[in-house]
């Protein structure tokens, strides 16, 4: 499996766990700041290799008239001066090539959304920047043909790649998740994560905005570790209520250090498993 370096890091096997945290989008400076130094003290001392997550712009939400978020140009503004702050590496979605090229100035790793995962003029060019790629898998793939997505990204020469799996359609308004697809996408030889909130996400299932079922991401999270993934994606907010965002998936700052201790735990135990488990493969 690849090693991916990010920041002062390395993703892959032997590493720490990763999480990917923050809110879902940035709603202002201050509250990304807050979030971010937050996020920042939660983590610091932990075997835990964090990196911050927020979105400038939510451009596939539900509804027209939903918040997006504040744009590119104020968006990466913001990103850029908590990078600078804390220290800490940057994670963000992208849309276009135009953005995958400006935000690869800012941020660590760019992000293609699931619904746009076979856009080859985007996969390309966000490939050309150099950073690393977190790829998410399409509700709509199967595991195995995430092949065909890290082909595009990789013809540019780059293999700084991440691969997220976030759910699959199951009939309407709804998400199931398979955590086979962790081990079959590892088989394409990068790192997988999880994301542990979007997968509790019910499209649509409001009507003009998503639901959710944040109760299940602990369980979900859980069992992705125990399935071998390399890193979490569990957005997080303070007041989850009040998120302009998938207020019904976010993770509440207060539950936060509880479930990071059990994912290092269960990490830690999967890692020594890890031996027997390949023992037992075909």
């Amino acid at each position: 499996m690849h090693q991916v370096p990010v920041h002062d890091f390395f993703i892959g096997n032997g590493s720490f766990l990763t999480v990917v945290c923050g809110p879902c989008v940035i709603e202002s400076e201050e509250h990304t700041l807050r979030s971010a130094e937050f996020l920042t003290q939660l983590f610091a001392g932990k075997p835990i290799h964090f990196l911050f997550k927020s979105s400038y712009d939510k451009a596939n939400r539900t509804s027209v008239h939903s918040f997006r978020g504040p744009g590119i140009e104020e968006g990466l503004k913001i990103l850029e001066k908590v990078r600078n702050t804390f220290g800490i590496p940057i994670f963000t979605d992208v849309h276009s090539p135009e953005e995958a090229r400006e935000a690869s100035e800012v941020c660590d790793v760019i992000q293609i959304p699931a619904f746009l995962c076979r856009q080859t003029d985007l996969l390309v060019a966000a490939g050309k920047t150099g950073v690393v790629i977190n790829l998410k898998k399409g509700q709509f793939m199967a595991p195995w043909d995430m092949r065909y997505a890290i082909d595009k990204i990789t013809s540019t020469g780059n293999e700084k790649i991440l691969l997220t799996d976030r759910g699959t359609c199951f009939g309407y308004n709804n998400l199931v998740s398979d955590m086979r697809a962790i081990p079959l996408m590892q088989q394409l030889g990068y790192p997988v994560f999880f994301d542990a909130t979007h997968s509790v996400q019910l499209p649509a299932g409001q009507g003009s905005c998503s639901g959710g079922q944040r109760e299940f991401v602990p369980v979900l999270a859980r069992a992705s570790i125990a399935a071998g993934c390399q890193g979490i994606y569990a957005e997080a907010h303070e007041n989850p209520s009040q998120a302009k965002s998938d207020a019904e998936c976010q993770i509440p700052h207060s539950a936060l250090p509880k479930l990071v201790e059990d994912w290092i735990r269960i990490y830690e135990a999967t890692q020594l498993c890890s031996g027997f488990v390949s023992s037992c493969s075909p």
